[in-house]
């Protein structure tokens, strides 16, 4: 039968809505009901870029220090009262009440001067009462500013492709400063003159604060980017904020109650459109081993007149735009937080220190028709004591370099890593629960969308280590041919909502802009079983998405990006699909992402599934899931399949043969993080995630899975051996098909994780990559698996950049139309590409099925290259056997694959 009849004309199956979302949701451990898809809706329109003026500068605020506390609130977010105003109240009186703050004395900071205190007139009582009533935070006194002896303009400043804020105003917009008078030594000396004096080493170094020159500074860049020689420019949006203070610590042993800087930002000079800006010149600005940190205090009204506003006054938040985060450095550990501060995190930057050498290695640019990607977790691929890696790098960035060939050897060229974005691994721990003796191991719970996730750095290193390290690794798996694709989480925060809020940034700044809010009881639109959903389409967040991506890609030479439940990413603010969404199309269209690899996870858990018909503008590829479902089944023994079945070893040209997408925009998977194992596929019949603390409740009940014979281990040798063989037709049929084929990390030695298929918070066997496993199946399973795939990279036949045609195969079929029959065989023919044809039958039967072989092209013959029923090394021959005769008697539950020679 043609390809027209069996490929484009294949049988549907019923779309999977209730297993994809039900799988996606209960994977987060949250209730699988949610709203039902709604209707499309255009977008907000944008708003255009500011100009700004400069003023002259004014002198600098200093804090008086605060005692020392073990951590910011000895109690964590979630254990406060779930209304803001309420947890505020219960805050500040525990303060008072002494049952929070310590009595630690603070430690010597002898590099830096000791700072200016607001009104010196005051007792140390009143001193003392300050700093209380106000959060632990010396309230500083009004920003005395020199008198400017001429009106100077920042200028227009223009569009940045990057990193540019939404906010509006005049383009003929100019500041002028106060006439005030300065008493006392002017703040501002000659530009020329630093403030301070780097030390070796990373030290903290001395500082002159008399130097340091504070300005308006510019809306143009957010976050925190430098500014000519000596200066760092920030800007940070709040669109309903009364009051923002940025505070900067160049003492890396400073609490994060006392700042080196606290800088009241004045609305009047500050604001522009919605983004609070300054420019501080003359500091440091972080070298090799020298990070300075800095967050932000943001105030609203109070009362609040937006019911969607959350407010944490005196709690310091991480700018969303950080490049990097600090806070606790050794997984899991919290004795490992600077300064004994576990629950308190800050951005941080280093815009003098030395330039990464890449060494003259580039990104691989591999076509994306041979694409074959491995999906790996940071942390357990090493984590485990049998892979040889010492305690202190274990689990790390510099580990999977370590470890490059072994996935040589496994025969991928891309690795698509877990998220490596800034998480908690210890949200689960923040209060009692049933999944509080859990460590967040997958990490989709992202918190800050530009920061390698510090407790990735090799020995506790910090945020800096954490990024050299990660390049480092980029840079090996780009020497050895290897991309690096990353699984990024824009869908929702670790934030939490209100019943367990989880405060780091974006809540705190402004919480309508970031996250779909709607009029319930509830609040928090939730379209990813995670309690929140991040405003995508908003064209603020989109901006921040989109910035996000090219950092990876400018900064850490990332090839592509995987999108977690990437159909929440389509709707708009009020929660309905989009047809043309901004971010995804924004996505799709960036310059700076053109070389990547773009994949969605084309459902979320709102209902919403679009495998297939996702906005892709030619771009997309998605995971699909169509493909995972119906291999599942046809392997263990379902009938009817077959027509599904070529249509999806083809390519699904019945999803992705329109406009001008391509078979690889299809990626094709058995087996993912979240699920079964490709052995657990085969050895149970049921889920069993008892150890996540939900009575089972938890992770899909609907898995295509098989025993064969019995639950577990435990089982006979025949019953082993079947499962062996169910591996190998399992991981053959991936790699004969067109499109874009994913594997997953253990799953080449056949990695178990007891049958429990929604292991997101485990720290341990369950999901380390077990390396004495991998030697044990090294001549075995793993050489079959390894072989399989450097043999689909080499033959042109098996990576179609175009879908098939008639010329292109043939398929030995004339009842397609017999649910009874479970068997498959066709030919790919070598119109020239070379490499030889290739002879693929897939039998399902209990019983042996004895094929005729078609004859081979040219007088050639056909040499045998799998049979999956054969014991290893006849299992997999690359080069082939030859004696393979007109016929082939394929065995019962077996596979074989053929070239012509």
């Amino acid at each position: 039968m043609s390809l027209s009849a069996a490929a484009l004309g294949a049988a549907r199956a019923p779309v999977a809505y209730v297993r994809e979302t039900t799988t996606a949701c209960r994977a987060r451990g949250e209730s699988s009901a949610f709203p039902a898809v709604l209707a499309s809706r255009a977008s907000v329109a944008g708003r255009r870029l500011a100009q700004t003026s400069r003023a002259p500068p004014r002198r600098v605020t200093h804090t008086r220090r605060a005692p020392v506390r073990a951590s910011w609130s000895d109690k964590p977010s979630s254990a406060a009262p779930s209304s803001d105003d309420e947890a505020r109240d219960s805050r500040r009186a525990a303060r008072l009440a002494g049952t929070e703050w310590g009595a630690t004395p603070v430690p010597p900071m002898p590099p830096i001067p000791p700072p200016v205190l607001g009104d010196t007139s005051k007792s140390s009582k009143q001193q003392t009462e300050d700093t209380t009533t106000n959060g632990g935070w010396v309230k500083p006194p009004a920003p005395q500013v020199e008198q400017p002896t001429s009106r100077v303009a920042w200028g227009s400043v223009s569009a940045s492709p990057g990193r540019e804020s939404n906010g509006n105003a005049s383009s003929s917009s100019r500041v002028e400063r106060p006439q005030t008078k300065t008493q006392g030594k002017p703040a501002v000396q000659q530009a020329n003159q630093t403030s301070y004096t780097r030390p070796p080493n990373g030290a903290a170094p001395t500082i002159d604060s008399d130097k340091i020159r504070i300005t308006q500074g510019s809306p143009s860049k957010m976050g925190p980017s430098a500014f000519g020689e000596t200066g760092v420019n920030f800007a940070v949006h709040s669109s309903t904020a009364k009051s923002v203070d940025l505070l900067i610590y160049f003492d890396p042993t400073s609490p994060s109650t006392a700042p080196s800087l606290r800088i009241p930002l004045p609305r009047d000079q500050h604001k522009t459109g919605d983004t609070w800006h300054v420019l501080v010149d003359q500091i440091p600005r972080g070298w090799d081993g020298y990070v300075v940190r800095y967050g932000y205090l943001v105030s609203g009204d109070d009362p609040k007149k937006n019911k969607h506003d959350r407010w944490h006054p005196d709690q310091l938040l991480c700018d969303p735009y950080a490049p990097f985060v600090d806070g606790r450095r050794v997984f899991g550990d919290r004795a490992s937080a600077p300064n004994g501060e576990d629950s308190v995190w800050m951005g941080g930057f280093a815009f003098d220190q030395t330039a990464f050498d890449w060494e003259g290695v580039t990104p691989p640019n591999l076509p994306p028709q041979d694409l074959v990607v491995y999906e790996l977790t940071t942390r357990a691929f090493t984590n485990d004591k049998s892979s040889g890696i010492v305690p202190g790098r274990r689990g790390s960035f510099l580990a999977i370099a370590d470890k490059v060939q072994h996935l040589v050897d496994c025969g991928i060229n891309a690795v698509e890593l877990l998220p490596v974005f800034h998480f908690d691994e210890m949200e689960f721990q923040r209060d009692k629960n049933p999944r509080d003796h859990m460590l967040n191991t997958w990490g989709y719970s992202t918190m800050s969308f530009f920061a390698p996730m510090v407790v990735y750095a090799s020995e506790g290193a910090g945020p800096q280590a954490a990024s050299n390290e990660f390049k480092h690794m980029v840079k090996t798996l780009h020497a050895a041919g290897i991309e690096v694709l990353l699984d990024v989480v824009y869908n929702h925060t670790g934030e939490g909502t209100d019943n367990s809020p989880n405060t780091f940034s974006f809540r705190g700044l402004d919480n309508e802009t970031y996250y779909m809010m709607e009029d319930s009881a509830a609040a928090y639109k939730n379209y990813t079983g995670c309690g929140n959903t991040f405003n995508c389409n908003h064209l603020v967040v989109q901006r921040l998405v989109l910035d996000s991506l090219r950092h990876w890609v400018d900064e850490y030479h990332v090839d592509g990006f995987r999108f977690d439940l990437t159909s929440a990413m389509t709707r708009g603010e009020d929660g309905e699909p989009l047809q043309r969404p901004p971010v995804i199309r924004g996505i799709a269209k960036d310059e700076t992402l053109l070389r990547t690899k773009l994949f969605a996870e084309p459902w979320d858990c709102g209902g919403l599934y679009q495998v297939g018909s996702f906005p892709n503008w030619d771009r997309w590829g998605e995971w699909n899931g169509r493909y995972r479902d119906v291999l599942r089944r046809f392997v263990k023994g379902d009938g009817g399949l077959k027509s599904e079945l070529a249509c999806r070893l083809s390519g699904s040209a019945d999803l992705y043969h329109n406009n001008n997408r391509k078979p690889y925009h299809s990626l094709n998977f058995i087996t993912a993080h979240d699920g079964f194992t490709l052995r657990d596929l085969v050895s149970y019949n049921d889920k069993h995630n008892d150890a996540n603390g939900e009575q089972n409740r938890d992770g899909c009940n609907d898995n295509d899975s098989w025993n064969h014979g019995g639950e577990g281990d435990g089982v006979n040798d025949a019953v082993q051996a079947l499962r062996v063989r169910q591996m190998k037709n399992l991981h053959l049929a991936l790699m004969v098909s067109q499109g874009t084929p994913m594997v997953l990390m253990g799953d080449e030695y056949g990695h178990t994780r007891g049958g429990n298929n929604n292991t997101y918070g485990h720290d341990n066997h369950l999901n380390n990559f077990d390396w004495d496993e991998l030697e044990k199946q090294r001549d075995g399973y793993f050489r079959f698996m390894g072989g399989l795939c450097k043999f689909r990279v080499a033959h042109p036949l098996l990576g179609r950049g175009e879908f098939l045609n008639d010329q292109d195969v043939t398929w030995h079929e004339d009842n397609w139309d017999n649910a009874e029959s479970r068997f498959l065989a066709f030919t790919l023919h070598d119109k020239g590409q070379g490499g030889g044809d290739l002879y693929i039958a897939l039998n399902a039967h209990e019983f042996y099925v004895d094929a005729p072989l078609p004859p081979p092209p040219g007088g050639k013959t056909w040499h045998r290259v799998v049979d999956t029923n054969l014991p290893s090394p006849s299992d997999f021959t690359p080069a082939g056997e030859s004696g393979c005769g007109a016929r082939y008697n394929v065995a019962p539950r077996a596979s074989v694959m053929l070239v012509a020679k």
